[in-house]
């Protein structure tokens, strides 16, 4: 990642606005302050620049999410190591998993060939190749537009339908 200074700057500056609202609720979620998430994301921000120059970073606002959780779990546990941890439980049965029948219901209004094709690479997680090649695509990258176009359906349709989480947890 060779940037100049301006445009690390505006990089920084973007993943600010995008991304830090989001670690600022988590954190306040998780018992901590405006400051604790101001602390965590500036250091999440070093280790995500540090892996970025390697260019092993794909998603920039997942990753810094990933790296303030392991983060705030660290300094959380560090903080309170003797003290109760009454309640820790409940907390945890409140953050439900996506109801599999809700998602996949509402995966089929992307129609039978997109939820077809989208199955085959995320649950049977078979190679873009052979997608391409039973589907009957002319290669690799029309298998990778295609699966693109059908995630695109979906999140129109939840736009559309102003959906958000809440709307697949039973």
């Amino acid at each position: 990642m060779n940037n100049t200074a301006a445009e690390r700057e505006q990089l920084f500056i973007s993943l600010y606005k995008n991304v830090f609202p989001a670690v600022a609720r988590h954190v306040s979620k998780m018992g901590g302050t405006f400051d604790d998430a101001k602390d965590i994301f500036q250091d999440a921000l070093v280790v995500w620049y540090e892996k970025s120059t390697d260019r092993s970073v794909n998603n920039d606002k997942a990753y810094l999410m990933g790296i303030t959780k392991k983060l705030w779990l660290k300094k959380y546990q560090e903080n309170n190591r003797l003290i109760p941890m009454d309640g820790f439980d409940r907390e945890l049965e409140e953050e439900s998993e996506p109801s599999e029948s809700r998602i996949l219901n509402f995966l089929q209004t992307a129609g039978k060939k997109c939820m077809d094709l989208l199955r085959s690479f995320y649950y049977d997680e078979l190679p873009l190749n052979d997608i391409a090649e039973t589907f009957g695509f002319s290669g690799v990258r029309s298998a990778t537009v295609q699966k693109y176009k059908c995630l695109e359906k979906v999140r129109e349709t939840v736009k559309e339908k102003a959906l958000t989480y809440e709307d697949f947890v039973d």
